[in-house]
């Protein structure tokens, strides 16, 4: 029972140590497409998350880096 909790409380570690990693970068990623396509862009990125968007044509990337990280941008005026 340690051995789990161990692994548990490592994943949580980490998870939470990432953290102000992932979020600079959505704040750069959305940065970098407001500057070079125009502003109204939106970034999400994480683990295990659904979403539901309206979007404009065309202006949609959602992808895994990683195998686990998802990342999803979309543009919506």
């Amino acid at each position: 029972m340690g051995e789990t909790e161990g692994k548990k409380d490592e994943a949580d570690y980490k998870r939470l140590q990432t953290f102000p990693l992932v979020r600079s970068a959505a704040k750069m990623i959305k940065e970098t497409m407001d500057k070079k396509f125009g502003s109204s862009w939106h970034v999400v990125i994480g683990e295990g998350f659904g979403f539901e968007i309206t979007h404009e044509v065309k202006n949609l990337l959602y992808l895994y880096f990683g195998g686990t990280l998802a990342v999803c941008v979309w543009k919506c005026s």
